[in-house]
């Protein structure tokens, strides 16, 4: 038995327009902003929606997109159960899965990073 959540969305954005995506979706959305020390590639958009994290993170000269992050307290079985509905794991980074949904969609397979009590709150249980 495990858990997991749709934790958030990321806008993945070319180095060279990080500065002024961030700006964007700051004012936008009316809220600060802050980047992890160590992660300086992810900018977090603090409190633009309830129990949900929305980042700007750099991604090198790759096209804009967006995608979502699923945190899980077992990855593996997280990500077993995903492969079994039809999506692909194609790499790996620290501790996250990056995979790709049927229809070709990002998404990350992530440890918990979120306040455990909105886990335990919002994360489907699976057998």
């Amino acid at each position: 038995m495990h858990r997991s959540r749709l934790a958030g969305v990321v806008f993945d954005t070319p180095v060279a327009q990080v500065g002024p995506e961030v700006n964007f979706w700051s004012a936008a959305l009316g809220t600060p902003t802050y980047s992890p020390p160590g992660e300086e590639q992810f900018t977090a958009l603090v409190g633009a929606v309830p129990d949900f994290f929305t980042v700007v993170q750099a991604v090198g000269d790759d096209p804009p997109r967006y995608h979502v992050d699923i945190e899980t307290d077992n990855l593996t079985a997280e990500v077993a159960r995903l492969t079994a509905l039809g999506a692909e794991s194609l790499t790996r980074w620290k501790d996250a899965f990056v995979m790709r949904s049927p229809g070709g969609h990002l998404l990350c397979v992530v440890p918990v990073h979120s306040d455990p009590d909105t886990f335990a709150r919002t994360a489907h249980t699976w057998p």
